[in-house]
């Protein structure tokens, strides 16, 4: 019987396996082949047909012309400005109005969390939502694109669940020892949310960092892109880069320039990552009440 089910694990582990590996080479291949094909030259890229895997020569000729120019590292620049500022503003306010739901007697609760839950149901469409940027003044502003996603209805509702699972007797025990409910947000709550507010922050960072539609339909000035939409304007639309826009006359292939700033868009995102994942499985709440 045990050799029976023996037998028939073995291959169905290597299916698995083989079905894995199958699934990280179609993730890791391209991704590779971007990298390379942005240190790559001229002739080889030519060579390849315009997709290198694996360089023969290594040259950092397209990010040097990128970043002597004014035009990506200004997207840049503007990007960090609006994840850093919205990843920050999204957390302070999605933290509080979750905690101030999860406490039972908090003024207007039942009405706020009836407008939370609507949210979730019905979203404003693209009209309405530009009329009221408009009505606002907030039009060619970096705030056009921070605002409108500064609370999300889903990660509210997510951090209200995990609030209402910390136990009540740690805040009535602060509360006892003379605990203000600032005190007892700031030096309980706070502490062991640490885990869920990552795993929110990174879904606001990447939000953020990669916020494209809404920057095509209120960032009307060019000096205000950010580099989804500089991303989108050389990649996507094929529009070459200029002498005066990269500030160099030796002008890498326009292949290598399109992937070097498709890596510079991406590889933020993957250097934060690490530092977050660690926070996904941990336990929050191990040894926080005994007995």
């Amino acid at each position: 019987m045990s050799a029976r089910g023996s037998a028939t694990t073995v291959p169905v582990r290597a299916a698995k396996g083989v079905l894995l590996t199958v699934c990280c080479a179609l993730i890791i291949v391209p991704f590779v082949g971007i990298v390379s094909t942005s240190l790559s030259t001229r002739e080889q890229i030519v060579r390849s047909g315009g997709f290198v895997v694996i360089p023969d020569e290594v040259t950092f000729a397209a990010y040097r012309a990128l970043f002597t120019g004014g035009v990506v590292p200004r997207a840049v620049a503007v990007s960090v400005f609006i994840t850093l500022v919205g990843t920050a503003l999204s957390l302070a306010s999605t933290t509080l109005l979750a905690y101030g739901l999860s406490r039972p007697g908090s003024f207007a609760h039942r009405p706020v969390l009836m407008v939370v839950v609507g949210a979730l149901l019905f979203t404003p469409g693209i009209i309405p939502g530009y009329l009221t940027i408009d009505l606002l003044g907030l039009i060619d502003s970096y705030w056009a694109v921070i605002l409108p996603a500064v609370v999300s209805a889903f990660n509210v509702v997510i951090l209200r669940a995990f609030f209402m699972e910390i136990p009540s007797e740690l805040v009535e025990s602060a509360r006892i020892d003379g605990a203000s409910d600032g005190q007892i947000f700031a030096r309980i709550v706070l502490p062991l949310s640490r885990a869920v507010l990552s795993v929110i922050g990174l879904f606001y960072a990447v939000g953020y960092w990669n916020a494209f539609f809404s920057a095509l339909l209120y960032l009307n000035d060019a000096a205000k892109w950010p580099v989804q939409l500089v991303l989108r304007t050389y990649v996507v639309n094929q529009q070459q880069l200029g002498v005066d826009q990269v500030g160099t006359a030796d002008l890498p292939p326009q292949e290598a320039l399109q992937m070097a700033i498709l890596v510079i868009s991406i590889v933020p995102i993957l250097l934060v990552y690490p530092f977050i994942q660690r926070h996904f499985t941990k336990g929050v709440l191990v040894g926080a009440v005994k007995g």
